[in-house]
């Protein structure tokens, strides 16, 4: 079994921090951007969008999709818990993790892609598009904000893969935008504090 990661890739590090909080281990094989060795046929027969990560089975199956391979190892290894326990907990961090998705991890990936000096030349870049999706970036850091009053965690009493992902968008907002918590979001901050100091934050 091998996963296919990208370094500083969002995606991959979603996957990275699932593994961890599993104790798992696995051999990966890093690709990075400026290579851009993932879009290259020979893994393109693995992938043929050519998106991170990609997990390969024993048997050569392949798996692609974040979430997709996360849920492969819940399955595998049930504890602790990420997806739920309950079939109503299961449903509701479903539905947190989707609400992650849109509402903080996508507007953050397409405000590096389109204000970022990485992009230029790379992807075409609408400057009008990537100023409104960090506004709303804002707005909905100010949303959570509200949803974690009296909540540890998102959606249910446990870490889980919403958090993951709220995570992994936060720290691209601060790694790559420079766009920060605001400090009157005492919530979001607490909840960020709790989540970047477990171990698995460092995968």
């Amino acid at each position: 079994m091998k996963l296919y990661s990208l370094k500083n890739g969002v995606n991959p590090r979603r996957v990275r921090i699932f593994l961890a909080e599993k104790r798992m281990s696995l051999p990966i094989e890093e690709f990075d951007m400026e290579t851009r060795a993932h879009k290259d046929a020979a893994f393109l027969v693995k992938n043929p969008l050519g998106t991170l990560p990609v997990l390969e089975l024993d048997d050569g199956t392949l798996i692609s999709e974040s979430v997709a391979i996360c849920r492969y190892f819940e399955e595998m290894i049930p504890e602790p818990p990420l997806f739920g326990r309950s079939s109503l907990e299961r449903a509701q961090v479903e539905m947190w993790n989707r609400r992650m998705e849109l509402e903080l991890l996508l507007p953050a990936i397409d405000v590096f892609v389109h204000t970022h000096p990485f992009w230029e030349g790379k992807r075409e870049q609408v400057a009008g598009f990537g100023d409104l999706r960090r506004r709303q970036l804002i707005d909905r850091m100010r949303w959570l904000d509200g949803e974690l009053v009296g909540r540890e965690f998102i959606g249910v009493d446990r870490y889980n893969i919403a958090d993951i992902t709220a995570q992994v968008a936060l720290l691209t907002a601060r790694g790559a935008l420079k766009l920060s918590i605001p400090e009157d979001h005492r919530n979001l901050a607490r909840w960020w504090s709790a989540v970047s100091s477990r171990p698995s934050a460092r995968a």
